[in-house]
């Protein structure tokens, strides 16, 4: 059985680009739950500075004030972390359907950089669209 030509490079590329949104979605989620317990919490006064700003801005763990949109933002950003890293591994599985699969890593890969620490710290972003399209331009060879 004649093993299938798959497109490696934009696979490895993408999936890379993937792990690192998927870690900057992380990383903004644990900063949207900091910023959230800088509030009072669930508890009064029992915030990182519940005993000195009393009765500052209430917030309530990641969704409190700053938190809410860092928390926001991070869970955007792990979603379409975990997109673009499922459109990777489907495209080594199905690379007859390359050009699906590149198009959807492309344009996750772009939405990142409004969800995750500006598209995994920058390095997802990139290596995602070039993932992305090396996947759209890609050409098994003829079989001989």
């Amino acid at each position: 059985m004649p093993e299938t030509e798959r497109p490696t490079a934009a696979f490895v590329l993408s999936l890379i680009g993937g792990v690192f949104i998927l870690l900057g979605g992380a990383l903004m989620t644990m900063i949207g739950s900091f910023l959230g317990s800088f509030g009072y919490g669930m508890m009064r006064g029992y915030g990182v500075w519940g005993g000195m700003m009393r009765y500052g801005n209430p917030g309530y763990g990641m969704m409190g004030g700053l938190g809410y949109g860092f928390g926001f933002l991070g869970i955007t950003g792990l979603i379409l972390g975990v997109i673009v890293i499922i459109s990777a591994l489907m495209l080594i599985r199905k690379p007859q359907e390359h050009s699906t699969w590149g198009v959807l890593i492309v344009i996750f890969s772009m939405l990142s950089i409004f969800g995750s620490a500006m598209g995994g710290l920058g390095i997802g972003l990139i290596l995602g669209v070039i993932g992305g399209v090396l996947a759209i331009a890609w050409k098994p060879k003829p079989s001989s």
